[in-house]
């Protein structure tokens, strides 16, 4: 294999992550609790939090709570779907 051959495989390469990240980046991954719907971008980027049923001053705290899991919900979300997209690329996914 010639050094032409091996950086044209990089640049592909380049390329393709490239275009994973964006895909990732401009989808939208929602996170549910009982009480809680976030939605975030690829980017880990809060778009929009809806809070579901009615709120007594009593559930304050359990909302909070209810923020908080649909939070790491979405996140997670995120997170696989790099991995599933970029996983394949090796160590090179940690550019991101």
């Amino acid at each position: 294999m010639n050094m032409q051959n091996l950086m044209a495989q990089a640049q592909k390469m380049q390329r393709d992550m490239q275009k994973k990240k964006e895909e990732i980046d401009s989808t939208l991954f929602t996170g549910n609790s009982e009480m809680v719907e976030v939605v975030y971008n690829g980017k880990k980027e809060m778009v929009s939090i809806k809070i579901k049923g009615k709120l007594e001053p009593d559930d304050l705290e359990i909302l909070e709570d209810m923020i908080v899991l649909a939070s790491k919900d979405a996140t997670s979300k995120i997170d696989k779907e790099i991995e599933d997209k970029m996983g394949s690329l090796g160590g090179l996914g940690g550019l991101f």
